[in-house]
């Protein structure tokens, strides 16, 4: 049985030695960031569950993030994806609404959501980098909304890569090869398929030379334009 973990409290200011992939430190929040203790959730384990109350903003160190709602049947819906940079636990109010699982070794650092909203009423550019966050986690969930309802699953699991290979290039990565740090059943989760129509799905853009799979978990994007066309609606 998976455990879940409460959120930590952060005692006031702690200080630890910072990790060699956190980024340079640059405004208020970095820093406090940066003097946080470091928590480490293995895969499976949560950094937060739906009904926990919101104490804390998270940002993930390094590792990847699911963001997931458990619906009354017990099924799992997956919202989306996090990974080494973004922030979660963002606009919650109260108590968490959904819950965020690692799916790879991941380490977390934390700041009480009053913290940040005192930095924030004091930074304009985190104010706006804060909004920036929340605006693409709405358009995400908007996109999710569409894919689900009105894609076929190589339209689905297409316009998956793409919203992957487009984050590769706003991050300054190859757009044309994508890590996949989730297992195939977490990407039907998030795209309201089986993992078996996921695998032949992927099998099926293989077999079109649309991409090539070097490794199980790295997909190579061979035709970036003929995925789009398929992302955008293009019929089988």
């Amino acid at each position: 049985m998976i455990q879940f973990q409460q959120e930590d409290t952060l005692s006031p200011d702690p200080v630890v030695m910072m990790g060699t992939q956190h980024r340079c430190l640059r405004g208020p929040l970095d820093q406090r960031l940066a003097e946080a203790s470091v928590r480490r959730v293995d895969p499976k384990q949560f950094v937060f569950i739906q009904g926990d109350p919101t104490t804390n903003v998270h940002w993930i160190e390094s590792g990847a993030v699911s963001l997931c709602k458990m619906l009354p049947d017990g099924r799992r819906q997956i919202l989306g994806f996090a990974y080494a940079g973004d922030f979660i636990g963002l606009g919650a109010q109260g108590e968490r609404v959904i819950s965020a699982q690692a799916i790879t070794p991941t380490r977390v650092r934390s700041i009480s959501s009053e913290r940040l909203h005192r930095i924030a009423a004091g930074d304009p550019d985190l104010s706006f980098r804060l909004y920036q966050t929340l605006a693409a986690e709405l358009a995400e969930a908007r996109d999710l909304m569409l894919t689900t309802g009105h894609r076929s699953a190589s339209e689905r699991v297409a316009a998956f890569l793409i919203a992957l290979s487009r984050r590769n290039r706003r991050g300054g990565k190859p757009r044309d090869i994508i890590d996949l740090p989730m297992t195939r059943a977490d990407i039907g989760d998030y795209l309201g398929l089986t993992i078996e129509t996921v695998s032949r799905t992927i099998t099926k853009l293989k077999n079109a030379r649309l991409i090539d799979l070097p490794q199980s978990a790295r997909i190579h994007l061979l035709n970036i334009t003929e995925l789009e066309r398929l992302a955008g609606g293009r019929q089988d």
